[in-house]
């Protein structure tokens, strides 16, 4: 029987609604920098909710031609964008690697909805002839992106999208974590994109109450754990990571980052929305990650919580992690950098394991920002790392997504030890 193969992180990539790179997105979350601001993408003022955590500054010609730009969605922009990141990061190249060992495994809670949106309107509003682009349907789905990848750099491995909702790019780390210690790939480019911020976007969240309508104090209005949240800030962006087999790293030189220790996957098999009002099935994915990394509770110092800013959310995770945790509980620091990023939806597993990962490489914890009132249903004795960064050793941390659909997914990463 095959021995599995220890699998690592060498290559990061990000274009987050706080930084189009890694080190201004880890600079800006150790700082406490907030995301979000007015929507500029479309006249909002109609809407429930006219602010979001937009990406900013973002050259999509710094990575694609003009000709090639127009025939892939903004959701792909972001991702190439980050993907090419990550692969120039790793230093992964022709002469070091096997292109047919080298997968793309992405994900994505929804695709392409700005092209489906500009299709859609541009048909309602015609004569009813049906004049669609040629690249509709290639721009819209949701799994173009990991295509495009793999054809720029010709990586003939695994390739796929996995939708979970929120935890769309988690469980593409989780695949790409199995794939490559199972011997099926050499290295993986694994993370997810999201660009849902339009008219359907904000509509559609608005109609379900997701959302935050604090339009007075949007700076804010991302305030996980706060007795005044009132819903989720709405991001977008992308994140990749290069994931790759232990010894192929070492033998080509590669610089390590850290180490993927374990990954778990559950349903709460509840609702379609809310979250088990209990936590069920955060605290089965958060023990089956720990079993799978061969762990004990104990030896976790960081928990990268999901941590949207819902009223109901937000008090599940927490009492997921004290059943689990127990007393152990009070020593773990805590943080959601939803706080700042906004949630990316299937992106925010990639961008928030990112967070995870650099936490145990740096030992620094992101805060969780925004909180000015403690919630009574809240155990005060939890170390939230409210407001200010903090320093502590980080050899172990956990980063926690959930979807719609009640879709559970978390990874464990620890310090790379040789």
């Amino acid at each position: 029987m095959l021995s599995p193969k220890r699998v690592v992180v060498t290559g990061i990539g990000a274009i987050t609604p706080i930084g189009n790179n890694v080190q201004e997105y880890w600079t800006n979350l150790l700082n406490g920098v907030s995301g979000a601001a007015p929507i500029t993408r479309f006249d909002a003022s109609k809407f429930k909710t006219r602010f979001a955590c937009e990406v900013k500054n973002f050259n999509v010609l710094d990575y694609f031609d003009k000709k090639e730009a127009r025939k892939v969605d903004t959701y792909t922009h972001y991702g190439m964008a980050a993907a090419v990141q990550s692969i120039n990061d790793s230093g992964i190249a022709a002469d070091n690697i096997n292109k047919d060992e080298v997968g793309v495994i992405w994900g994505s809670g929804i695709g392409g909805l700005d092209t489906f949106q500009q299709e859609t309107f541009a048909f309602a509003k015609g004569d009813g002839t049906p004049r669609f682009n040629p690249f509709f349907i290639p721009k819209m789905i949701a799994d173009i992106c990991s295509g495009h990848i793999s054809i720029r750099y010709g990586f003939r491995g695994p390739n796929f999208t996995t939708v979970s909702a929120c935890a769309s790019s988690t469980n593409a780390i989780i695949d790409a974590f199995n794939y490559i210690r199972w011997g099926k790939a050499i290295a993986i480019i694994a993370g997810g994109s999201e660009a849902a911020i339009n008219e359907s976007g904000i509509g559609g969240f608005n109609a379900a109450q997701a959302l935050s309508t604090n339009n007075e104090n949007y700076l804010t209005a991302s305030r996980p754990y706060d007795k005044d949240r009132d819903g989720f800030v709405l991001g977008e962006g992308a994140g990749a990571l290069v994931l790759e087999e232990l010894e192929h790293a070492l033998n080509r030189g590669a610089k390590i980052y850290a180490e993927i220790a374990g990954g778990g996957m559950s349903a709460d098999a509840y609702h379609i929305t809310a979250p088990h009002p209990e936590g069920l099935g955060a605290k089965l994915v958060m023990q089956r990650a720990l079993q799978d990394a061969g762990m004990h509770i104990t030896d976790v110092d960081y928990i990268n919580t999901h941590g949207t800013s819902t009223p109901l959310g937000d008090v599940a995770e927490l009492k997921a992690i004290l059943s689990l945790f127990g007393e152990h509980a009070y020593r773990l620091n805590i943080s959601s950098t939803k706080s700042m990023t906004g949630h990316l939806l299937g992106a925010a597993g990639v961008i928030e394991a990112i967070a995870t990962l650099l936490a145990v490489q740096n030992d620094a914890i992101p805060p969780t920002i925004n909180h000015f009132t403690d919630d009574p249903e809240i155990d005060p004795k939890l170390n939230l790392t409210f407001n200010k960064m903090q320093k502590r050793k980080v050899n172990v941390a956990m980063s926690n997504t959930f979807g719609f659909g009640g879709h559970n997914a978390a990874i464990v990463i620890k310090k790379y030890i040789p």
